[in-house]
């Protein structure tokens, strides 16, 4: 199904968020399209912490998108966080977004119990979700469910990451339910490291390292026919516009290896991202997936490399790689992403490029993975180990369901429960205890992809449409995609194993990562609560229960969840 009209679209903006118009220059800034690809600015913790004063910022570009994002002190925007297990990330957002007008009718009263900052949310509410990581679900930390930074107000985090949190890619991004794909369509996403991957594989040692962050957003004038996208998208903020898509510019050492850490902060967009030399796939080595390295949890303390022609990432996956440069007789190298098929009901997410490669023998300023020394020591203990091993304490089918009808609503509901659509007020539709093992299928019984993804934990993935995933590609995902169902035969699945036996507890979410079905309703809450406990004494009315009043009508909410169908990217064994 193709997106609502633009002029939709833009008449809900109005309503909902009369923010006036901004020039450009004034907060968010992009690159000309084939610019070449410049590295976001890096800041490292020191001393076990990160500190960082932020400021989110909305503006609309010359095409009348609205664009937001996070804005350090220096004018630089969405900085990449590199932190250390065990350290702190304090981090201070101011949301210098504008008041919205009195009219708007987005207003949601929040009770003095479960209250994080603001207690009423409007259209300029924004927050932060540090995506993946491994955290705690509390105020002033990565609670999303609550937390509300308002115009004009700064609220600080202060986040404890584990110290068996694993070295890899994460990312950060607002995460307010009903304005979370507009924020991350304009553009407000930024990767986070957790440093030290060197430590579980050896093969990045002294590698040069490129941070390389997709992100999605409006087609101007919102064509509405192929082989217009659903969504367009952009490398490190340099635009690769329909129809042209004049790639981005990568330059790289000639007869060089770099690692390339790629994030796809996509609102709603799936990509398949390939090395083309003269239009011929080359081989990666796969390093990790969702920020864990692969092969790394077996105990061994040591990662392994998954060699791969391309590497299928779904919104909000991230994918790091050893690449080489193309050779001296190469004449067309590019990074691209491949067509993806996201079902009949889905969006068009077309073969594109990413970038242009070019090759110097002058040296290109790159930030290099740490040289490790001749004695190798062991990193620290890691986050998932043993979980395969693990006994499964609870087995679970869910399933995600859409209405055919406009305006369109989207569920992931529990088998046997009745389908309905995200709301705070209602109790957790899950609730289990910590130290738990569980094995959850994932059903799609609709005719475009999904995206499953959840809060505070990992997974292993299992098994797809009931075939179990080969023992060398069983790795540790926070977000899958589930196959499109075709309307015949067996509803296509994802079988994964839910580690809940860290010390993560209280009330988080489930949910599909395309962000316009979240924002639809394709949300629920799952309260872990302390180990030990009586799950039978736990009722809906237990403390923690969100009090938040939605006071929006859903019809006229409806419209901003509707820029763009999902999209599709079944997890595919020969090639990720």
């Amino acid at each position: 199904m193709r997106p609502f009209p633009r002029a939709l679209l833009l008449a809900a903006n109005a309503i909902l968020f009369s923010l006036p118009a901004l020039n450009a220059s004034a907060g968010c800034f992009r690159y000309a399209p084939g610019s070449p690809v410049i590295e976001p600015e890096d800041l490292y913790s020191k001393n076990g912490v990160l500190t960082v004063s932020m400021s989110y910022q909305t503006s609309t570009d010359s095409n009348g998108n609205r664009l937001f994002c996070y804005v350090l002190p220096d004018g630089n925007q969405s900085p990449t966080l590199h932190i250390k297990p065990g350290d702190s990330l304090v981090l201070t957002i101011t949301n210098d977004t504008p008041v919205p007008a009195q009219s708007d009718a987005m207003q949601m009263q929040v009770s003095p119990p479960d209250q994080c900052g603001a207690a009423t949310m409007n259209g300029s509410s924004t927050n932060v979700h540090f995506h993946g990581t491994n955290t705690a679900p509390v105020c002033h930390q990565d609670e999303v469910i609550h937390t509300l930074i308002n115009s004009g107000e700064s609220f600080t985090y202060n986040v404890q990451f584990p110290t068996d949190e694993p070295p890899g890619e994460y990312w950060y991004h607002p995460h307010v339910h009903g304005l979370s794909e507009m924020a991350v369509l304009g553009g407000a996403t930024g990767a986070l490291i957790v440093d030290g991957i060197e430590n579980l594989q050896h093969a990045v040692t002294g590698l040069p390292q490129r941070v390389l962050v997709v992100r999605d957003n409006v087609v101007p004038g919102d064509p509405d026919t192929p082989p217009a996208p659903a969504k367009d998208v952009s490398l490190n903020f340099v635009p690769i516009p329909y129809p042209s898509y004049p790639p981005a510019v990568i330059t790289m050492n000639a007869g060089a290896s770099e690692f390339w850490r790629v994030a796809n902060t996509s609102a709603d967009t799936v990509i398949d991202v390939q090395l083309q030399y003269d239009r011929k796939p080359q081989l990666v080595q796969i390093v990790a997936l969702d920020g864990v390295p692969v092969g790394s949890q077996d105990g061994s303390g040591r990662g392994q490399l998954l060699p791969a022609t391309h590497v299928l990432i779904p919104p909000a996956g991230r994918g790091e790689f050893i690449v080489q440069s193309p050779g001296p007789k190469v004449k067309v190298a590019q990074f691209v992403t491949r067509n993806v098929d996201t079902g009949p009901g889905g969006d068009l997410d077309p073969a594109r490029p990413l970038a242009n490669i070019q090759t110097t023998k002058s040296i290109v300023s790159a930030q290099a993975i740490p040289k490790m020394p001749i004695q190798w020591g062991l990193p620290n203990p890691q986050r998932f180990v043993g979980l395969l091993e693990a006994r499964v304490t609870n087995k679970r089918k869910l399933y995600f369901s859409e209405t055919e009808t406009e305006p369109q609503t989207f569920f992931i509901t529990v088998d046997g429960q009745t389908p309905v659509a995200f709301n705070p007020d209602l109790p957790p539709a899950i609730t289990t205890t910590q130290g738990s093992v569980e094995q959850w299928t994932i059903e799609n019984r609709t005719s475009e992809v999904h995206a499953f993804h959840i809060h505070q934990i990992h997974y292993l993935l299992e098994a797809v449409n009931g075939i179990p995933v080969p023992p060398g590609q069983r790795q540790f995902f926070d977000t899958v995609d589930v196959p499109y169902w075709t309307g015949k035969g067996p509803y296509p699945s994802i079988t994964v194993r839910m580690d809940f036996r860290g010390p993560v507890v209280g009330d988080f979410v489930y949910h599909c990562h395309i962000l316009e079905h979240e924002d639809g309703g394709m949300m629920a809450i799952i309260r872990v609560l302390p180990q030990g406990s009586n799950l039978n004494a736990a009722t809906p009315a237990s403390p923690g229960v969100s009090k938040i009043k939605q006071v929006l009508a859903p019809t006229t909410r409806a419209p901003l969840c509707r820029s763009g169908k999902l999209v599709k990217a079944a997890y595919t064994s020969g090639g990720l």
